[in-house]
């Protein structure tokens, strides 16, 4: 299976010798700021890392973390996902290394996956969750087609807090 490709960058399954890379933002507290996970210790990047390296040997594959790849070195995590197989519905996500902020890279790798999610694995819905707090995702988000179809009250657990999620969805041909 190929994976999606853009102008910029390129996309592959991790692999061990990532950790140092993925680590030098897993383990960032302003990226990990709106996330439910982080800042990560090296015991859970490499924890990442690993499985997302081994996601490639299942045979019926149906989640793809990828590494989003710049001149060989990768510079964050993608990832989209099958929710329900009947359905075709599916969920992605997406962290950059906070160098790479406000360069576009986050908008080109959405579309890409949304390509991979329409084309390749056959959706009929792709949605993605974001903090209320983080401008730079739903502006992501919004650049790349999302529609926002409301607020998920009291959606996740971080840290023994309970916080809300704003939730966005897009449609074949509505992506940009």
């Amino acid at each position: 299976m190929s994976y999606p490709r853009g102008p910029r960058l390129t996309f592959r399954d991790f692999e061990k010798p990532d950790i140092a890379a993925v680590h030098e933002y897993t383990s960032d507290p302003e990226v990990t700021r709106w996330s439910a996970w982080g800042p990560n210790t090296l015991e859970q990047t490499a924890s990442f890392v690993e499985f997302a390296a081994q996601q490639h040997a299942s045979p019926e594959r149906s989640a793809f973390t990828l590494a989003a790849v710049l001149d060989r070195d990768p510079i964050g995590s993608v990832s989209i996902w099958t929710t329900d197989p009947h359905d075709r519905n599916g969920e992605l996500g997406y962290t950059f290394h906070r160098a790479y902020w406000g360069n576009g890279y986050a908008t080109e790798a959405v579309g890409q996956l949304l390509l991979f999610g329409f084309t390749t694995l056959r959706l009929e819905r792709i949605s993605a969750t974001c903090h209320p707090g983080n401008a730079g995702s739903i502006r992501v988000l919004e650049k790349s087609g999302f529609t926002l179809e409301g607020r998920l009250r009291s959606h996740r657990l971080v840290n023994g807090v309970r916080r809300d999620s704003l939730l966005f969805s897009v449609l074949p041909g509505e992506h940009q």
